[in-house]
Order: structure tokens, then C-alpha cells, then sequence
């Protein structure tokens, strides 16, 4: 699988961005900073194929966008479950938000 080709510029507008509890406390801000950016020019982190494709298709559509990333980079991350945050930017891009997958 090859890496992910990410945008110069953001692709789509993030609105007011939040955090739930349990991301605060589990991610660094410079790692959710850093994943914010990724997120924002189309590199989604740990979704699988399908999702990809679902928010390249959401850009221009205007629907959901989620990004899944590994809480320690240092190990694996299956997209949800154990060592992920997602980040979720609403579809009329009002909200972008942090979370944990048990706090969805």
C-alpha cells in the first residue's frame, strides 16, 4: 500500500474545532496538531481503503469526513479500538472534532 499523497493547502474548511475528555488527556497537542494538518489535506491516517475513498468523495460532496491515528505513532493502529483517535469534521463543516472511538 503506498503512503498517501497530501495536498499543499487545506482541501476543505474545519469550523470551530473541539476535543472530547478522553482525547485531551491521551493525545499530545502536538500530535493532534500534527494529525489536524495531515487530516485537513487529505492524508486520513488509518482508515481503510473504503473510508479513503468515502471522504475523497466527501471533499467535493459535502458530507463527513473521518480520519483515524494512532494515539503512540510508535504502534500499530487498526482505525478504531485500542491506541486511535479519530478526528471527524461535520458535513456542513461547522465542527471539526477529536475523539476517542469509545466516546462516539
Amino acid at each position: 500500500m503506498s503512503a498517501p499523497v497530501m495536498a499543499s493547502k487545506p482541501l476543505f474548511a474545519l469550523g470551530m474545532i473541539v476535543a472530547t475528555p478522553g482525547v485531551i488527556e491521551a493525545v499530545a497537542p502536538e500530535l493532534k496538531l500534527a494529525c489536524l494538518m495531515r487530516h485537513v489535506r487529505g492524508d486520513f491516517g488509518c482508515v481503510c481503503g473504503d473510508d479513503a475513498a468515502a471522504n475523497r468523495e466527501a471533499i467535493t460532496a459535502g458530507d463527513r469526513i473521518i480520519s483515524a491515528y494512532p494515539i503512540d505513532p510508535s504502534k500499530p493502529s487498526a482505525g478504531f479500538g485500542a491506541n486511535t483517535f479519530w478526528i471527524i469534521t461535520e458535513a456542513d463543516r461547522s465542527v471539526t472534532t477529536f475523539l476517542l472511538p469509545d466516546e462516539y
